[in-house]
């Protein structure tokens, strides 16, 4: 004789079965989405990434097709893809890192379909390195990236 009670069962896993539905909901509406980090957030653990040398951290932050444009220094050059990416990324900490970085000058521009984020970076090592840069993202990935080289920032104190 077996001790199965429909009842009972179906009581018991009720609990499971709308925890699973009321987190799928949530998802759904997009409420979710709040908790993700904000653009600015996204540059700024991009530029401490690229200071430390973290190159697979810096590749994972990527979306599909990305570009970046290096403007002025010994990597000039456009960049196209996650491969070609994590080839400059890989010189660059060999030969820098780990840098400081100080950022200045963030500003932000984000519409439904992304956001850009330009901000003034020092990077201070062996050498200091002063970039304008400015990221694209979309859906939470970085898809274009412009570094470029500003003598005019080395030599001004500030503004």
């Amino acid at each position: 004789m077996s001790n199965f009670n429909p009842k009972r069962e179906t009581v018991m896993n009720m609990p499971r079965t709308l925890s699973a539905s009321a987190i799928a909901l949530f998802l759904a509406s997009g409420v979710g989405t709040a908790f993700a980090a904000s653009p600015a957030a996204l540059a700024r653990a991009h530029i401490r990434d690229v200071a430390q040398g973290k190159v697979d951290a810096l590749v994972a932050q990527y979306g599909t097709e990305p570009v970046l444009e290096w403007v002025g220094g010994p990597l000039n050059g456009r960049y196209r893809g996650t491969h070609a990416i994590r080839g400059v990324w890989a010189k660059f900490a060999k030969a820098n890192a780990p840098l400081k970085a100080k950022v200045t000058h963030v500003q932000t521009a984000a519409n439904p379909a992304g956001a850009t984020v330009t901000a003034d970076v020092r990077f201070t090592g062996k050498a200091t390195i002063p970039v304008r840069y400015v990221l694209t993202y979309r859906s939470g990935k970085l898809v274009n990236e412009i570094w470029q080289i500003d003598p005019h920032m080395a030599r001004s104190a500030g503004y």
